[in-house]
């Protein structure tokens, strides 16, 4: 394709970029980090369970990573979704192919989370929680979010 006006460039660039998630990992990174930078605080309390869940599930090393598997046949398992490294060694991924619903409650738990402090964004797709994250991940009971943890599926890092 040589032969592209401006025009073109400029739609291909876009598409690619929304093929990647980039609006929505841009508007997550810019949440995050603008009340990162605030120093913003909220409360445990002001989340959901899902939310909770993931807090609780990045308490160890804190690294979350969103994700979407824009080359899966089925559209609900393209769909933008949390991933958090639990150890040096496995990842537990908050979606659900069959309900779709499942998935987008997560991410906008993650969104949540953003929205209040308890996360800062790296690169790219790169989250992880910030030192108030941490102080209130390591506060959360298993047994209070036993059931969203119940949605997340387990794998090795190298998988």
């Amino acid at each position: 394709m040589n032969d592209l006006t401006p025009i073109d460039n400029y739609l291909h660039g876009s598409w690619e970029a929304l093929g990647n998630a980039a609006p929505s990992l841009v508007a997550l990174a810019q949440l995050s980090s603008e009340n990162w930078m605030r120093g913003l605080r909220g409360n445990v309390d002001e989340l959901s369970l899902e939310a909770q869940a993931i807090l609780f599930a990045a308490r160890e090393r804190g690294t979350i990573e969103l994700r979407a598997v824009n080359s899966a046949f089925d559209a609900a398992s393209r769909l933008l979704a949390v991933y958090v490294e639990m150890s040096d060694e496995h990842i537990v991924a908050f979606r659900d192919a069959h309900r779709p619903e499942v998935t987008i409650r997560f991410l906008d738990g993650f969104r949540q989370l953003c929205a209040l402090g308890f996360i800062v964004h790296h690169i790219f797709r790169d989250f992880s929680l910030s030192t108030y994250g941490f102080e209130v991940a390591r506060t959360i009971e298993k047994a209070s979010v036993a059931e969203q943890l119940a949605h997340a599926t387990e794998f090795g890092l190298h998988d």
